[in-house]
């Protein structure tokens, strides 16, 4: 059925995770603005607090990045899907309940971090592999790069549409309107026909610490998922340390206006959208593999335009950089998406995927740490290279890896990794 004309926006199915999804995505991009702003205008919260409560929203993918995996491959999806989408909802409505009330405390903010922080965690490991569920496997590619697309879309809009919000309606508003879209994405899930298939028998019950093993293990002993793991985990220290100090760069070091910061910091989004509709078509043309290296050798140099920035004419080498950047890393992100969505056996999948995330979000803090710290220690500008050249270099482990040897890149293992 996807297959035909118009592709999958004549696949039903799709269309509901994919509405929700995004809805959901915008949501939770007003809030990565709103609820800081709550604990600053409303609880009066200093840096340091405000730090701990970006953090809280990360601890999760540390605690829970593993198991995630497991209970994934042990529990039907879609549950899993909507009761995600009601906690978070829950969570978040308590805010503004709170400080109507006149008791919201950072304490409850922190919490509610760390609810739909690790809410997010079973989310993000379940819809990837929910979606082969959905969808042929042939279909994938276009699938995540729809889901890719839309989520830098959400970015873009979500994050401008918080500020609004905060100045026309309250810092609170923003959480109101997060809880409302997990209500829409719940309902979309819920509406969706598709029924998953049973899981096979186990042979015999297996603890939960041997099942994350047999995650870790898939991903350390398989070439190709290790290559594309480590890659991940590399390319995120770069991304976030550069997140973290782009706007003192743009600041401070370059001089750019507030306005024109909201522009520059927009640009990978722009990219996204951009790099997802690329990684479709280099797929079918160039096939999977040759065309995950183009899309990283073709466009990450160009990040280092970022650091070369200056006022005026300049500012085009921080739109042009950040833009190629934004395109290589979603169209990257689709590829390998669908690679690990089909690859691995069924049953291990969830955590195959559960522990590809966990590397890559876990070194965010360690990208943001660092960048923060080179750029106090030698000013923001030296910071920024440093990271990109970081971002260049991460290429040479895909480049490195198995993905040069063939046009696409494998449907299916060929045998267990703890053989290969």
């Amino acid at each position: 059925m996807a297959g035909r004309r118009g592709g999958l926006w004549r696949h039903r199915d799709f269309r509901l995770l994919w509405a929700g999804e995004t809805t959901s995505k915008l949501g939770s991009n007003v809030t990565t603005v709103a609820l800081p702003l709550v604990a600053v205008l409303v609880t009066h919260a200093g840096p340091f607090t405000v730090g701990v409560l970006a953090a809280a929203s990360w601890v999760p993918w540390l605690l829970l990045g593993l198991p995630a995996g497991a209970w994934v491959d042990r529990l039907p999806r879609r549950p899993v899907l909507l009761s995600c989408d009601v906690v978070s909802a829950a969570a978040l409505v308590s805010v503004p309940v709170a400080a109507g009330l006149g008791v919201l405390t950072v304490a409850q903010l922190v919490v509610v971090a760390l609810l739909t922080g690790a809410s997010g965690v079973l989310f993000s490991t379940a819809y990837r592999v929910y979606l082969p569920v959905l969808v042929a496997p042939a279909d994938l590619p276009e699938g995540n790069a729809k889901l890719q697309g839309s989520e830098s879309v959400a970015q873009l809009a979500g994050r401008s549409l918080a500020g609004a919000l905060a100045q026309w309606a309250g810092a609170v508003a923003g959480l109101v309107v997060d809880a409302v879209t997990f209500l829409v994405s719940a309902g979309c899930l819920a509406a969706i026909s598709a029924r998953e298939p049973p899981r096979p028998a186990r042979r015999r019950p297996g603890t939960l610490r041997r099942e994350i093993a047999d995650g870790l293990r898939w991903v350390a002993h398989d070439r190709y998922l290790r290559s594309l793991a480590v890659f991940s985990a590399v390319a995120n220290i770069a991304l976030t340390g550069y997140q973290a100090i782009q706007v003192v760069f743009f600041v401070n070091e370059v001089g750019v206006p507030p306005g024109a910061v909201g522009v520059l910091v927009a640009a990978p989004g722009a990219g996204g959208v951009l790099g997802a509709a690329l990684a479709v078509r280099l797929a079918r043309r160039w096939g999977s593999a040759r065309g995950l290296l183009a899309c990283l050798l073709g466009l990450t140099p160009f990040g280092l335009l970022i650091p070369l920035t200056e006022p005026g004419p300049g500012l085009a080498f921080a739109a042009a950089g950040g833009v190629a950047v934004g395109a290589a890393v979603v169209a990257a992100n689709v590829l390998a998406a669908g690679f690990r969505q089909t690859y691995p056996p069924s049953g291990v999948r969830g955590r195959v995927v559960a522990t590809s995330s966990l590397l890559a979000n876990g070194s965010s803090a360690v990208g943001a740490l660092l960048a923060g710290a080179l750029g106090s220690l030698a000013g923001p500008r030296t910071a920024v290279w440093a990271v990109m050249a970081v971002l260049v270099a991460a290429t040479v482990i895909v480049v490195a890896g198995p993905v040069r040897a063939g046009r696409d890149l494998p449907a299916a293992a060929a045998r267990p990794a703890r053989q290969a």
